[in-house]
């Protein structure tokens, strides 16, 4: 009951990942249609339904083009889990404010780096200037690519019957979980 269930929008674009429960509540009210099954079934008091793997709406969902959240995980994968100051990759970053929140400095994405523990002590709360340091990069908003609902979602990989239905699909993984310590 607690698997994934991809749901596509009427015109096939993928929306979002819900539970079979979810998913079977929209078939069975006739909101959505199911396009590809998982090998067991969902079992009630006097019926075996199939258990949904893949839904279609059948009305299209009109919806804005989502905004990234602003959150450590996501300042970490736009920066490429790189320090923005020295230049070093790794697992153990911060987040800096550029300017410091105590000088008035906000908590918005062209505020806020990732910066490994040595370089963020040595900035503390001063300005970049007075620090003597400089940023690799200059930060920003990041724009939500077409799977973003999607790909930050899921806890386990994509099915092989999500495959055709997301072409070029690429999950978000840290780079240096892909590498042996």
């Amino acid at each position: 009951m607690n698997s994934a269930v991809l749901v596509l929008n009427q015109n096939y674009e993928p929306l979002n990942v819900c539970t079979v429960r979810r998913a079977l509540v929209l078939v069975l009210d006739g909101k959505a249609e199911v396009l590809e099954v998982h090998p067991r079934g969902v079992a009630s008091a006097s019926r075996v339904f199939p258990s949904p793997s893949v839904v279609r709406l059948t009305y299209l969902v009109r919806r804005p083009r989502p905004r990234v959240k602003l959150t450590r995980r996501e300042v970490f994968i736009r920066d490429d889990y790189t320090c923005q100051y020295c230049g070093r990759r790794g697992h153990d970053l911060t987040i800096d404010h550029i300017i410091p929140r105590s000088r008035g400095g906000a908590h918005a994405w062209d505020n806020l780096v990732s910066a490994c523990k040595t370089c963020n002590h040595r900035k503390g709360g001063k300005s970049l200037a007075q620090a003597r340091m400089a940023l690799k990069t200059v930060p920003g908003e990041p724009r939500a690519g077409m799977y973003y609902t999607i790909e930050r979602r899921l806890d386990t990989d994509v099915t092989e019957s999500w495959q055709k239905f997301l072409p070029g699909f690429q999950p978000v993984r840290p780079a240096y979980a892909l590498s042996p310590r």
